[in-house]
């Protein structure tokens, strides 16, 4: 295992380099999916709704992957080989996605051809997201861990956590501003071949590392992988639920069995020292964290909490779509009928929000909590979820009353041509800024939540457990529009998400998400007495 080099100031010097790589990977990734409903609807003439769906579904997919992902590299590969291997497919599925833009733009093709490659680019990107996204936070994590292999303290946890998501907020915002402007002005074959450049120099970057990593191998409890221990944990599990008549069903046969022997000649509580075991020491001496069913024990006690993020999560898919889509209906120029902004652009308001208030939450707030509070960290992790749960309703409530302010103006305006609408597109920027805020709080909350709470061989599946909230978010975003098409749609094309923006009501439905973020925020709340920080 290779020693990481450490800085002064406690983070590894690999450490930093994976949160560069991140940085660069973010840069290409939202690039691509900041602007893709705009692709969609312009480019492959998709409608409103069914762009958004076909993008909250990618989302969910994207980010639902890693739990996959993560199993394997924690079962069978090792980190460091999957991120490398990722890297390649990702690479591969952006050049595809660049070739077929290209060819759409100057040749003449099916459009149910061009839809079918377009997509399988895209879901290309997210296989290799499966194992790219949960590796590689982890493995950046796993570079802070001194060669005694003691675990990091909680303060310098969350200073990576805290690091890590502004790297990727930075690049994020190169990303959502960089590739906007040149998307809409230079065309989707740049748009999409400076992304593809951007990952290739990711992972240039990574390999130039490899020296200074820490890598670790993989770890079994009694000669299985993770993925064997848990079916063998659920297997076990369905035993003793539903035991055979006159029976004992105990986990490890040889163990157990003399176990329920002793226990006939001696009613007195048994240790593993009252019997011999022939295993070797180490396994002898196996942790808390690799006991039989540990691992399946730990998932299950987080899923309440993961449940109750899914509102959150939907609001989360809010910026890439519906909050770019209403950009479109507002006055978008500067200086009368110049520079015009992409509606896509607004959406760095979230990442320089984000840049801004890392550094200030640990120089500011945390001291400030820490007074009233006494915790070391200022707040909880549960606490920090919390705040940002109750700023993304804020957001929500926001978004609302700009809505119903843009659809007002076109009322008033009565049988006049009035979209784009007089009010400006920095009515948004409220909306965005308070859900870039709360991001800090809750999304870097979610990641040290998830990853402080698996045992230590599943650090990648803590990680995937966070991603795979955005997922399932994505997912119930996707289910939440049909199901508000079907009931609001009228037989002339009306609804809540009209393609005609005069007639769209998206302000029920930032209404709604409110509604049930603020049921979800009061049950997180309720729930968080049976954890401790």
């Amino acid at each position: 295992m290779a020693a990481a080099a450490t800085d002064s100031g406690g983070l590894s010097k690999s450490c930093i380099l994976i949160i560069v790589v991140a940085s660069v990977e973010r840069f290409a990734y939202k690039g691509v999916v900041s602007n893709l409903v705009t692709y969609l609807t312009d480019v492959v003439k998709l409608s409103t709704s069914s762009a958004a769906k076909n993008v909250n579904t990618w989302c969910g997919v994207t980010s639902m992957l890693p739990l996959v992902g993560a199993f394997l590299a924690d079962s069978y590969w090792d980190r460091y080989s999957t991120i490398l291997a990722s890297s390649l497919l990702y690479i591969l599925g952006l050049v595809s996605l660049t070739i077929w833009a290209l060819l759409w733009a100057f040749t003449p093709i099916s459009k149910t051809i061009f839809a079918a490659a377009l997509f399988s680019s895209l879901y290309l990107i997210s296989m290799a997201q499966g194992g790219y996204n949960p590796c590689l936070q982890a493995f950046g994590a796993e570079q802070l861990e001194r060669e005694d292999q003691k675990e990091m303290n909680s303060e310098k946890k969350s200073k990576f956590f805290q690091w890590w998501y502004f790297g990727i907020c930075t690049g994020s915002l190169m990303g959502v501003t960089l590739m906007s402007y040149i998307q809409d002005n230079f065309g989707w074959g740049w748009g999409f071949a400076i992304p593809t450049m951007g990952m290739a120099m990711s992972a240039i970057c990574f390999s130039y590392g490899t020296p200074l990593y820490v890598r670790k191998k993989i770890t079994k409890v009694r000669d299985q992988t993770i993925i064997e221990e848990t079916l063998r944990s659920f297997k076990e599990a369905l035993k003793k639920v539903v035991p055979a008549a006159g029976t004992i069903r105990l986990p490890s046969q040889r163990y157990d069995e003399e176990v329920a022997e002793l226990e006939l000649q001696d009613n007195k509580p048994l240790m593993k020292e009252d019997f011999p075991i022939s295993v070797s020491d180490s396994a002898a001496s196996t942790t808390k964290d690799e006991e039989p069913g540990a691992d399946v024990r730990a998932i299950v006690k987080l899923l309440p909490v993961w449940a109750m993020l899914l509102p959150f999560a939907v609001i989360f898919q809010q910026p890439a779509t519906f909050f770019t889509k209403q950009g479109t209906a507002m006055r978008r120029n500067i200086g009368g009928d110049g520079f015009m902004i992409p509606p896509a652009t607004l959406q760095s308001a979230i990442t320089l929000s984000i840049i801004l208030l890392v550094p200030l939450y640990d120089h500011a707030v945390v001291p400030a909590f820490r007074l009233l509070t006494g915790n070391e960290k200022g707040i909880t992790v549960l606490q920090r979820i919390a705040v940002g749960m109750f700023l993304s309703v804020l957001a929500m409530v926001v978004a609302a009353l700009v809505e119903a302010k843009r659809l007002g103006m076109v009322r008033r305006a009565a049988g006049v041509a009035v979209v784009p609408t007089p009010l400006s597109i920095f009515w948004l920027l409220p909306q965005y800024i308070l859900l870039g805020v709360s991001d800090v709080f809750t999304v870097v909350g979610m990641q040290e939540f998830f990853y402080a709470r698996v045992p230590t061989r599943m650090r990648s599946v803590g990680i995937a457990m966070y991603l795979s909230v955005f997922g399932v978010g994505s997912f119930l975003s996707a289910i939440l529009i049909t199901v508000i098409e079907m009931v609001t749609s009228s037989s002339d094309g009306g609804g809540w998400f009209s393609d005609d923006m005069g007639e769209a009501r998206l302000d029920n439905y930032y209404w709604l998400l409110a509604l049930s973020s603020s049921i979800s925020l009061i049950s997180f709340i309720a729930l968080c007495r049976h954890y401790t920080d």
